[in-house]
């Protein structure tokens, strides 16, 4: 129960609704029990008044005590229909206040974990798995709520009801009620280790079942890659083994259920007659009533769901735990990105890094070795090298996505860790290597950095222009509105690199980074892109992070890094004529286009 002490805090915010749901617990077990004692009432009346009404045979007055004796069974007939309503009242509010209150608990605990995951670092992405992420808000959230709502409702129910029921019928005859109740705990407990075994078969199903969504979703999303490699038949096996796994876990679970229900009508038929049996001989005695066994039996029946419900809440209280734990390992992470000084002054764009060291702490080495460049308010610099040379990181750590390890990068001459992260960022915008776009249309994934609700027609149409996604827009019917499906699926390569440039343009900003942002497309309309480019970085401080010579051209200085250090820099023409490292690496692209040219013609 450690675990879900964290939970505490949503109990004390809607303790109006768990004070009121107790408060209706108490009155409908009220109303509950009411109607077992009108029967015994009713029971112990005609049996006392069935005699006399013998007595009077022959006489007028037999019709006049049987009329009377209707009434009042008709009375109590009504009383029980009375207090049957006012129970079910009751239970409705029970649930409208207990259950209410656990869905509000499940909304703000799905809520406060969305956002924690928003504050977490890109590291911590790094080191968990989407699929992860996704159980913990869903499928464990949803756990803890069967704690926070049916757990918490039906074992205050069964404590109140013990009370009432059990102090009653043994004030009545403890020997009757230690007979009556007896076979109840050997229900409980094996109902207990019944539903364990129900769970772990359950948990088995979700994880099978979890394998094929997976399996299915990646063929859908890879069906052009099945259909091109001819794998139909093969993934189609490969399905139907998943599903008959899922099929015969799920026959498994049928047998165990269907084992719940005979074990419990079983036993509350052994507690029926025990209480018969042992009433009878108490009835003979005179220590009871014949409408005390009636009435013992009512309680029995009213007990046998709460007992039964006990190993139930149990094992429900034990995953919910197993669920919460999870949730607090990701709720316990801090992130490492904060600001020391929240300030949110105009950046003009003067970026210097002095001596900065980085490494990723999922690889060996360092991804970054003693790193210092500088890049003026206005200017461009080009980064370029083999892949995993660092060009990366450095567009990395600029966007504060990681902190360095050692060194300092400056931002306008302050630290660049001063700056408020969300304002700083805002400062920036970022066309990244592995484009992302959103299962929305090519307009809203253009606006995205808007604020939400805000959109500016003409911005986009510019955007749409300097990242020539104009004439590819006439192939599409709607145009801006035409719904790209998933990670824009529907989209080639190159278009989504553009629309995710349309997309750092429309926001005008003051750093501009191009993470080898032209790699998808052809040569003729790289060179249309940087020709819109020149324009548009003129007054933008911006890091063009590329493997092609021509993007690389375009900035004031180049940058060229080899296994995380800087081998030269220089403009393009000064490091033609070092005859090094980038004059190799031209040769080697220009021998490329010109065998291209020459096959093509």
């Amino acid at each position: 129960m450690k675990a879900l002490k964290s939970i505490n805090k949503y109990f004390w915010k809607y303790k109006y609704h768990f004070v009121s749901g107790l408060f209706f617990v108490i009155i409908s077990n009220f109303f509950a029990i009411i109607p077992a004692q009108l029967v015994r009432y009713s029971i112990n009346y005609v049996t006392e008044a069935f005699p006399l009404f013998l007595t009077l045979e022959g006489v007028k007055a037999q019709e006049i005590f049987y009329d009377f004796a209707a009434q009042i069974a008709l009375l109590f007939g009504l009383f029980m229909v009375l207090m049957a309503l006012l129970r079910g009242f009751f239970l409705f509010l029970m649930r409208q206040t207990i259950i209410v209150m656990s869905r509000h608990i499940e909304y703000d605990q799905k809520n406060e974990i969305y956002k924690h995951y928003q504050t977490l670092p890109l590291s911590f992405y790094r080191k968990n798995n989407t699929g992860d992420l996704m159980a913990r808000i869903s499928e464990d959230v949803s756990r803890v709520r069967m704690y926070t709502g049916p757990a918490i409702m039906y074992g205050i129910n069964l404590i109140v009801l013990f009370i009432l029921v059990i102090g009653y019928m043994i004030s009545v005859n403890p020997m009757l009620t230690f007979f009556s109740l007896l076979p109840l705990p050997v229900l409980s407990i094996s109902i207990y280790y019944v539903n364990n075994i129900i769970n772990k078969r359950s948990e088995e199903i979700q994880r099978s079942l979890s394998r094929l969504s997976t399996f299915t979703q990646e063929a859908f999303s890879g069906i052009r890659v099945i259909k091109a490699f001819a794998r139909e038949a093969d993934s189609t096996a490969h399905f139907n083994a998943e599903s008959n796994e899922y099929r015969s876990k799920s026959l498994k679970l049928s047998f165990v259920n269907a084992l719940f229900f005979p074990l419990m009508i079983g036993l509350v038929g052994v507690s029926t007659i025990l209480t018969i049996y042992f009433g009878g001989l108490a009835v003979a005695q005179g220590s009871v009533t014949t409408g005390n066994i009636a009435e013992f039996v009512i309680y029995i029946n009213m007990l046998t769901w709460p007992v039964t419900s006990l190993g139930w809440v149990t094992s429900i209280t034990q995953r919910s735990e197993a669920s919460q734990k999870r949730i607090n390992e990701f709720l316990e992470q801090q992130t490492n990105i904060l600001s020391s000084e929240n300030r949110v002054t105009p950046i003009a764009g003067h970026i210097q890094f002095k001596n900065v060291n980085f490494s990723y702490q999922t690889a060996k080495g360092k991804a970054l070795d003693n790193i210092s460049f500088e890049v003026l308010p206005g200017e461009s610099i080009a980064i370029m090298g083999s892949t995993g040379s660092g060009k990366t990181t450095i567009a990395n750590l600029i966007a504060r996505m990681y902190d360095a390890d050692s060194g300092s990068i400056l931002v306008d001459g302050h630290d660049i860790k001063s700056y408020e992260i969300a304002y700083f960022r805002k400062q920036m915008a970022t066309v990244p290597q592995d484009v992302f776009l959103f299962s929305d249309t090519i307009r809203n994934n253009i606006a995205f950095g808007f604020p939400t609700g805000a959109t500016n027609e003409e911005a986009i149409i510019k955007a749409v222009e300097e990242a020539s996604l104009t004439e590819n827009l006439s192939y599409f019917p709607e145009g801006l509105d035409t719904k790209i499906g998933e990670r824009g699926i529907t989209l080639s390569g190159g278009q989504k690199q553009r629309v995710s440039i349309a997309r750092a343009l429309v926001l005008n900003p003051k750093i501009l980074l191009l993470d080898d942002s032209l790699s998808a497309v052809d040569t003729k309309t790289e060179n249309t892109i940087l020709e819109s480019l020149k324009r548009v970085m003129a007054n933008k401080t911006t890091i063009i992070i590329s493997h092609r010579v021509s993007s690389a051209k375009l900035a004031d200085k180049i940058l060229v890094l080899d296994e995380g250090k800087i081998v030269e820099t220089g403009s393009h023409e000064t490091l033609l004529a070092l005859n090094g490292t980038y004059k190799e690496l031209y040769e080697k692209q220009l021998a490329a286009e010109n065998m291209d040219t020459e096959q093509f013609v």
